[in-house]
Order: structure tokens, then sequence, then C-alpha cells
């Protein structure tokens, strides 16, 4: 589960390897010049797939955001995941972002759900409920007392593969690396009522290091 972060993500090699290899072959048949467009395209690959270190910040009843992004909405809403109503604060990724997924809070995983669906642009309403989906319901505990947050990433216009590495039954940290959405996406946050949502619609927020709210 540990992921050591190596600076660009494990999903991206073979691609970045696909590119730096078209970008030499180019060169070689045709040089410099010609291959201007094969290199900036290997520098788009190589910074859509950057997975850098964050710092975890230290209060305890604090939900991280799981996404680098910009937020699109917050609302009350119904969780039809874990089947409650729920405070809803949304990550719309451009394909400037990283798009490394981070664990929100301490937690057990209760349960995992996929769900296929269209490919809308992430950033509209319906996309949450309309397009490709993985729901991940953890169970946390917070200054002793129970707590339920639902994390989901959602594909977009561009995204079209949800990568999710936990189960339930596992164990999650803060900031910890659960999964990865390639190209332009969401990342859905379904929080109890009584969270204190720290953010505004509009707010660039960053994963792991950026407060979304406290419990």
């Amino acid at each position: 589960m540990n992921y050591p972060h190596p600076l660009l993500a494990r999903e991206g090699w073979p691609f970045i390897g696909l590119a730096a290899t078209a970008s030499l072959v180019v060169t070689l048949l045709w040089g410099w010049t010609a291959a201007v467009p094969a290199y900036i395209v290997l520098v788009f690959v190589v910074q859509f797939f950057r997975d850098p270190p964050r710092a975890v910040p230290g209060l305890a009843n604090a939900v991280l955001s799981p996404a680098d992004g910009r937020i699109v909405k917050i609302e009350k809403v119904r969780d039809p995941y874990a089947k409650r109503d729920a405070l809803l604060v949304s990550v719309f990724m451009n394909v400037f972002n990283v798009h490394s997924n981070r664990a929100s809070v301490n937690g057990r995983v209760r349960a995992v759900h996929y769900f296929p669906g269209l490919f809308v642009n992430a950033d509209l309403d319906k996309a949450s409920t309309e397009n490709e989906r993985n729901a991940v319901i953890i169970d946390a505990e917070v200054n002793g007392e129970h707590q339920v947050v639902t994390l989901v990433q959602v594909a977009g216009l561009i995204a079209r593969r949800i990568l999710c590495y936990v189960h339930p039954g596992d164990t999650l940290e803060k900031g910890q690396r659960y999964g990865f959405i390639r190209f332009g996406s969401r990342v859905d946050v379904y929080l109890p009522l009584t969270a204190v949502v720290c953010v505004a619609p509009g707010d660039v927020v960053s994963a792991t290091s950026t407060v979304l709210a406290t419990l």
C-alpha cells in the first residue's frame, strides 16, 4: 500500500517512456526542428504524471484534500454510497494538476464501489452521478467518535481510466496514496453534516496539504 513518491507516478512510466522514445526517434530521423512537437508532448506527459511528496497537517480532526484542483461545489446532498445526508465538497482536476489521489482521513475502508458510466466534462454537476466513478467509504475514528467519509473518483471528458488500490478492510492513513485518475477528472468528498468546511467554491487546493474541513 505505501508508495514512496518517486516524483513521477508509476502509472505514467509507460507513457513517459513511449513519449521519450518517440522524441528520440524523430530527432534521429529528421533532426531537432522536426522533433520539437514530440518534445512538447514529452514535457506535457512528464508534468501530468508528477507525484510530489506532501507534508501532512498535524490537525487531528482535519479532512485533507484527496486531490489537487479547484473547489467547484459545496452543498448539502444525499450520499448515495453510504446512504446518508452529507456535505459534498467537489474538487475538479484539470490536465495540469497532479492526479495522484490521497486519503483524506485515517480510517478503515468499509466498502469500495465501482460504477461504469459516461465521460461528460467533470466540471459539470451531472458528472457526479452519471460519469464512470469509484467510491471508497471510510470509517474513521476522530476524537473517540465514529465518522464516515466517502471519497469518489469521477472520470471526466478526457479521463478514461480510474485506478483504485484499496479494498474493504484496508487501513488508510492521511495522505496515503490510494489511487490515480488519468487525464482531467474530479473527486467528490462526502462529509458528515457536522463537519466544518474550511474552503470555498473557486479555491485552489492541494492534495494532502490543504485542509478541506474539520470533523
